[in-house]
C-alpha cells in the first residue's frame, strides 16, 4: 500500500486529508509540525509527502531543505500547500526541490491529481532504472564472456609460440642430417621428421579461429613462408 505523510499543523486539515487518503485507500500518516515530519520521514520513508507551507518549529521550506539532503529522502515526491500564491514562494520551493504545489482551499479532485501524477512519474523512472539496470547486468555479462574469449586465445598463441619453438630445434637437426648424408634411406627418414614436424604445426594453427586477426603481420608472414598459413 502506498504510504503518503501529511505535515499540517491545522489540525482540521490535516484530519481531512488523511480521511480523504484513507478512503482512497492510500496509507496516510499525520505529522503535527515539521520537526515530527522530518524524523518520521527519515524513519519510515513515505513514497510521497504532502507538507503546509507555514509551520512553527520548522516551515515547510526547512523540512523540504532537510529531506533532500538525505540520501534515503531526497527523491520522495514533495506536494506543498499553501495558503498564499506569491510567486516568489513559488520559486522558493521549486527551488528547493519541490515537485507541486497546491493552494488553499483546494479540491479533492486536485489534491488525488497532484498525487496521482506524482507517484506515475516515480514509477516511471522505477521502470527506467530497472531497464537500466537489466541493460547494464546484459553488458557486464558480455564483458565477461568476451575476456574469456580472449584468456582463452591468449593461451592458446601462448601455447602454438612454446610449440612451434620447440619444432625448430627438431627442423634444424633434420636439414643439418639431410646436408651430410648421402643415403636415400636415411634421407627419406630425415624427410619423414621435417613432414611430422609440419603436420602437427599445422594442426595445432588449424585449432585457434582467426589466427590472422590475432597475430602481428611480421609473424603472419613468417608462417606464409614456411605454408603453415594462406
Amino acid at each position: 500500500m502506498t504510504k503518503i505523510l501529511v505535515i499540517e499543523d491545522e489540525s482540521s486539515v490535516r484530519a481531512n486529508l488523511l480521511e480523504l487518503l484513507d478512503a482512497e485507500e492510500y496509507d496516510a500518516v499525520g505529522a503535527e509540525n515539521g520537526m515530527i515530519g522530518v524524523m518520521w520521514a527519515l524513519e519510515h520513508l513515505p513514497d510521497l509527502i504532502i507538507c503546509d507551507v507555514m509551520m512553527p518549529e520548522f516551515d515547510g521550506y526547512e523540512v523540504l531543505r532537510l529531506l533532500r539532503q538525505e540520501p534515503a529522502t531526497a527523491t520522495i515526491p514533495f506536494i506543498f500547500l499553501t495558503a498564499k500564491a506569491d510567486r516568489s514562494d513559488l520559486r522558493q520551493g521549486m527551488d528547493l526541490g519541490a515537485d507541486d504545489y497546491l493552494t488553499k482551499p483546494f479540491t479533492r479532485s486536485e489534491i488525488l491529481s497532484a498525487i496521482e501524477t506524482r507517484l506515475a512519474k516515480v514509477s516511471a523512472l522505477k521502470e527506467q532504472y530497472g531497464a537500466c539496470q537489466q541493460d547494464t547486468a546484459a553488458l557486464q555479462n558480455q564483458i565477461r564472456v568476451l575476456q574469456q574469449q580472449v584468456s582463452e586465445q591468449e593461451g592458446l598463441l601462448v601455447s602454438l609460440r612454446e610449440q612451434i619453438q620447440g619444432a625448430v630445434p627438431k627442423i634444424n637437426v633434420a636439414i643439418h642430417m639431410m646436408k651430410n648424408l648421402e643415403s636415400p634411406e636415411q634421407r627419406d627418414r630425415c624427410l619423414q621428421l621435417l613432414q611430422d614436424v609440419y603436420a602437427d604445426e599445422l594442426e595445432l594453427i588449424n585449432q585457434i579461429p582467426n589466427l590472422d586477426e590475432l597475430l602481428p603481420e611480421g609473424n603472419l608472414d613468417l608462417l606464409r613462408e614456411l605454408r603453415l598459413l594462406s
